[in-house]
């Protein structure tokens, strides 16, 4: 009995390295995720950014305005 008690021992003495490599893997992994994903936020957030400039530049307001007024009404003129 006291040799199987020893071997369980050193079994259980051998598995923290293991753990400890899988632990780090994990960890870079998770890093290098979560760097991925900022970056991919960064550069969709310019690009949408640079749209958005493009698009006001090309709805920028000219000489004669859209918005005319109603012929032969005031603005506030409202008769019940």
């Amino acid at each position: 009995m006291p040799l199987r008690a020893n071997n369980s021992a050193s079994n259980r003495r051998d598995f923290w390295p293991a753990i400890v490599r899988i632990a780090l893997v994990e960890i870079l992994v998770l890093l290098a995720l979560g760097g991925a994903i900022v970056g991919y936020v960064n550069w969709s957030s310019e690009v949408a950014f640079a749209e958005f400039l493009a698009a006001s530049k090309l709805a920028a307001p000219s000489n004669h305005s859209a918005i005319q007024p109603v012929k032969g009404h005031a603005p506030c003129d409202r008769s019940a």
